[in-house]
């Protein structure tokens, strides 16, 4: 109704630093789009919206007259539009609203639908919203490529920050079973809409109490036919995991901490996985150095960089042909320096594929400071790959149950989360669980998490081995008399 009828282009500013608006009409026929995958869906928004048109909004507009499908206004036209209406390429929206985006999906014509939307308000100089509920990983929805989005811009990978992005949901820690754990979670995801006798939780003074029930969403949610994963979705507004996810986002989240600071100098172990450039313009994938720190697993991004990854649109060449991104070796080969420098590395193990010179390298200048070594004659070379199947099950075991147990925590780097949650599990008859991509070519990388793998390895390691974590201080005897 605001993009509709109110002053939301910007004009310019007030003497005193105050924002001034004008209305669509004043520069082209305002029309807005209220759109979704489903009539049903539509409804959601379309019933309230004739509401508020009724009453003093009518009153204030002469020439506004609500209708069960579209509202004529005093000049342009509110629609609802969902998936199946053929024309939508041609309605230059100078606003829309996308609702319930998690389901919008190549399968329902969700993504053409958006492309459509986005083009148009585009070329409006417009703008839209999208009200999704949380996304399932892997289905490949239009909420699910925002969120992407926003990753890569947070990552600095997006070469547009043009995305304001609202998400909250309820803590990774929140357990269904526990009564008082779940009605937090709930109060937490839907804010000042729960109806807890002690009002909301994210603001000071708290706001009254809202009209959600959260007994009866607890009772809908212990119910033993509901499925505890839309249950999250749809309750706490928890972005879950595909149905072959190695790891969910709660359980991920559920071991974040930001207030933990690793200082120079203390005692670390690294982990490496690295890549170089492929044929066949496949994307490359990532080339990734992650830490663990030994006295309490605590997992990081050890340097300002330490995730190199192909940009996921190369520049073309004087041929017309995007050019081949590659591995900055030199910025990796310094990295790992630094670390050592800054560090007290006491354990480095790295899967060497395409790396073996460098690894070797590594070797020859590092091995003899590190107190934990994969084996006596390579210290760093640790094979994610081959005739390891054995050690590399077990090791995936041990991280994923230090992420389940919360026996670990990480920094909550957002490429080592969305790697970690890219991996899906694959079974290797005469073998077990490992991960991988969900398919081989695919450009959900998972590298930063086989690189968080080896680090915690190499921690366990030299948990095993006793390795001294605190620096010892001289100190000299006095005698007092």
């Amino acid at each position: 109704m605001a993009e509709a009828l109110g002053p939301v282009v910007p004009d310019g500013w007030t003497a005193d630093g105050q924002p001034v608006g004008r209305p669509w009409c004043d520069i082209r026929t305002p029309r807005v789009g209220v759109l979704a995958v489903s009539e049903s869906q539509t409804d959601n928004t379309w019933a309230p919206l004739l509401e508020m048109c009724d009453g003093p909004l009518v009153d204030a507009y002469p020439g506004l007259e609500p209708m069960d499908t579209f509202v004529s206004l005093p000049r342009g036209k509110i629609e609802k539009v969902t998936s199946s209406a053929r024309s939508v390429k041609g309605k230059p929206f100078v606003h829309a609203l996308l609702d319930q985006t998690e389901e919008w999906v190549p399968s329902n014509g969700g993504l053409n639908l958006f492309e459509k939307v986005k083009n148009n308000t585009a070329k409006t100089g417009g703008s839209f919203i999208e009200s999704p509920n949380a996304f399932i990983p892997g289905e490949g929805s239009v909420a699910e490529q925002s969120a992407s989005f926003w990753a890569a811009i947070q990552e600095g990978r997006a070469r547009d920050d043009g995305l304001y992005y609202d998400h909250r949901e309820a803590p990774g820690t929140t357990d269904l079973t526990d009564r008082e754990s779940l009605i937090a979670g709930l109060r937490l995801a839907y804010g000042d809409s729960s109806k807890h006798p002690d009002g909301c939780v994210l603001h000071d003074p708290a706001c009254p109490p809202g009209h959600v029930d959260l007994d009866h969403l607890v009772a809908t949610i212990w119910d033993t036919t509901s499925d505890e994963q839309v249950s999250r979705s749809d309750f706490l507004n928890q972005v879950t995991h595909a149905s072959d996810s190695w790891l969910s986002q709660p359980e991920w989240n559920g071991c974040f901490d930001g207030t933990k600071v690793v200082a120079d100098k203390e005692t670390i172990t690294l982990g490496f996985d690295g890549s170089r450039s492929r044929a066949n313009g496949r994307i490359t994938d990532a080339t990734v150095l992650i830490a663990c720190r030994v006295e309490d697993g605590h997992i990081f991004e050890p340097l300002d960089k330490c995730v190199w990854e192909q940009p996921a649109k190369m520049p073309v060449g004087a041929d017309g042909k995007p050019t081949v991104w590659q591995v900055p070796v030199v910025e990796v080969v310094a990295a790992v320096r630094e670390c050592f420098r800054r560090y007290n590395v006491v354990g480095f193990y790295a899967d060497p594929a395409k790396w073996e010179g460098h690894i070797a390298d590594w070797e020859a200048a590092f091995g003899d400071r590190l107190k934990v070594k994969s084996t006596r004659d390579h210290p760093i070379e640790w094979w994610m790959t081959g005739g390891r199947a054995g050690q590399i099950v077990k090791a995936l075991e041990k991280f994923h149950n230090a992420v389940v147990d919360r026996e670990m925590t990480h920094d909550g780097s957002f490429a080592l989360t969305r790697h970690v949650l890219n991996a899906r599990r694959r079974y290797k008859r005469g073998s077990g669980m490992q991960i991988a991509k969900e398919h081989p070519d695919s450009a959900n990388k998972i590298d930063a998490a086989v690189a968080a793998v080896l680090a915690w390895t190499a921690r366990m390691d030299a948990v095993a081995a006793g390795v001294e974590t605190k620096s010892r201080r001289p100190y000299r005897v006095k005698r007092l008399r």
